[in-house]
């Protein structure tokens, strides 16, 4: 048993956020909007055609990762361009990826 165990415990706040951000990320379509964003700028129009699905669904599921801060957008001309906020999620993806392959052989 470790000596205190509320060292080791995480604050209310840190585990609502980390709970927020799983929500998130249970949705296949934003967890392909996410791997497609990896390393690139993506408009709405091109992650449309990309996943054949309704650019108000792909606007909708962009909405909700922004709110978590999971990707950003920057407007260039009359385009938005979405991206990942940073390469912590898409690690953490990455992960599950490849675990699931390996669970799946």
């Amino acid at each position: 048993m470790l000596n205190n165990d509320k060292d080791v415990l995480l604050d209310d706040e840190t585990l609502a956020t980390v709970s927020k951000i799983f929500k998130v990320l249970s949705d296949p379509t934003r967890l392909s909007i996410l791997y497609l964003l990896e390393s690139k700028e993506i408009n709405v129009g091109t992650l449309a055609s990309i996943l054949s699905i309704e650019q108000s669904a792909i606007s909708h599921q962009l909405k909700l990762l922004k709110a978590a801060r999971l990707v950003k957008s920057r407007r260039v001309g009359k385009t938005m361009l979405y991206s990942q906020t940073d390469d912590h999620v898409y690690s953490i993806l990455k992960q599950v990826i490849l675990h699931s392959k390996e669970e799946n052989q």
